[in-house]
């Protein structure tokens, strides 16, 4: 085999190939040799029929498969022995003319093809010692116990019909069955019957709760709203529709006492353990905003050492990508470029620094996870796997069986776990700071890139 180099520029390399063609035959015969014990052929006994004869019956067949594992184990070899990390897959090209292929294919001419791959730079990995890291915490105060108490008891009000003749107000609860149309045309997901609406609850189109207040149970009354210039249903984004609306009862809030009996009527063993409760879950979300805060520095510190060129090929997947996300949301949001300050070309230059920024910390990870020998275990991707199964009741071995026959998805499952194992070893090397500050400043939104 002849290997030589092409083209080596910035991190695209191409190689012409040249497999003689008494290589491929010595191959061919190798392999007919292999199977001849195995073939039934009329006239000849089992393991005696000449290497000739099998290759007059599946000598192209079988120079078909000998040039299909050539190349792969040339392209691998010319990989190996160059220590090259591809971005891609290499691109192959065979010869296509007619004439070539069947000569190629006759054995009459040696495999001539070239080869072009994208590969991974060499990276430098900093000394992760030297990043000095602030991690934001917050206590739980008595006054956010108490809201998120009061927040559940709101949520475990009780409703009691009102009396016969009663009329509908603000916070109350009417049970209705409704029929939309546009136009007069009946639309998807128009209808419905039993439906739950708090009025004052805003949770319904606008204008819709505030049409039922003052309506009497048994009453029909036509509501004439207007949907959301950026509804999620496109196709009904800014129309305006009339719902055909029977109530079928209405309810009255009642207040809740929070004491024992309603901490017990939770599932708890009494008002202390609700408060505990409460306190462990906003514990919990102030844990997971900190973290979150504390590895967004860390992946900009990551980003801040490591400047290389990424592979141009992986760029510009995870800037379509991303571009594609950001058109179908300003779609659906019915948003112009305009609305958001900016212009197209702006808005596409700042999602491709995006899209560099993240191929590039993505590539610092892996390598740190490669140096350091981390890896996602069986038992690891055996635990998400079951959770993400647990998501679909009734349909567990279908989603269990999706999952573990394609690779992509269990890819898709692992990169997460894989990319939270390496922030914790970089975080153990770091120096990292504690400041108490307040809830309102842990949860500030951050303005830099993702």
């Amino acid at each position: 085999m002849q290997v030589t180099e092409t083209l080596s520029e910035g991190l695209k390399r191409e190689f012409k190939v040249v497999v003689p063609a008494a290589e491929l035959d010595a191959k061919v015969n190798a392999r007919l040799d292999e199977i001849k014990d195995r073939v039934r052929i009329n006239g000849f006994r089992p393991g005696k029929v000449p290497v000739a004869h099998l290759k007059r019956l599946y000598g192209r067949s079988t120079m078909a498969e000998v040039i299909e594992t050539t190349v792969r184990d040339a392209n691998n070899q010319i990989v190996s022995e160059r220590g090259y990390k591809l971005a891609a897959d290499p691109k192959v090209t065979l010869p296509t003319e007619q004439a070539a292929v069947e000569k190629l294919i006759a054995g009459e001419s040696d495999l001539d093809y070239t080869m072009a791959v994208e590969i991974v730079p060499p990276i430098a990995l900093a000394d992760f010692k030297t990043i000095k890291l602030t991690k934001l915490t917050t206590e739980v105060t008595d006054a956010e116990v108490e809201e998120g108490i009061a927040r559940i008891a709101e949520q475990n009000k009780p409703y009691t019909p009102k009396a016969e003749g009663e009329k509908a107000a603000k916070d109350d609860r009417v049970t209705i069955s409704y029929a939309g149309t546009i136009d007069g045309t009946p639309f998807e997901g128009g209808t419905g019957d039993d439906a739950a609406v708090l009025i004052g609850s805003n949770t319904f189109i606008p204008g819709f709760e505030d049409q039922l207040i003052g309506i009497a149970s048994g009453e029909t009354r036509t509501l004439k709203v207007k949907f959301p210039e950026h509804y999620g249903q496109q196709s009904l984004a800014g129309k305006d529709a009339e719902f055909v609306v029977t109530a079928k009862s209405i309810e009255a809030p009642g207040s809740v006492t929070v004491d024992e009996e309603f901490a017990k009527s939770l599932g708890l063993e009494s008002l202390a353990k609700l408060r505990d409760a409460v306190k462990d879950r906003i514990v919990r979300e102030h844990h997971g905003m900190s973290r979150q805060k504390l590895k967004r520095a860390l992946l900009d510190e990551l980003d801040r050492l490591h400047k290389f060129e990424p592979p141009p090929s992986l760029v510009e997947e995870e800037y379509d990508r991303v571009w594609k996300s950001v058109l179908t949301e300003m779609e659906n949001e019915k948003k112009t470029f305009a609305d958001e300050n900016t212009t197209e070309e702006k808005a596409k230059a700042e999602y491709r620094a995006i899209a560099e920024r993240r191929v590039r910390l993505g590539l610092v990870l892996a390598e740190i996870g490669e140096k350091n020998t981390i890896t996602v275990t069986e038992d690891e991707m055996n635990r998400v796997v079951m959770e993400r199964v647990r998501q679909f009741p009734g349909q567990e071995q279908r989603i269990y069986d999706y999952l573990r026959q394609n690779p992509q998805a269990l890819a898709a499952m692992r990169a997460p776990i894989f990319e939270e194992k390496v922030v914790d070893f970089l975080l153990e090397l770091a120096s990292v700071t504690e400041n108490k500050v307040a809830r309102e400043e842990l949860y500030k939104e951050d303005e830099s890139v993702t």
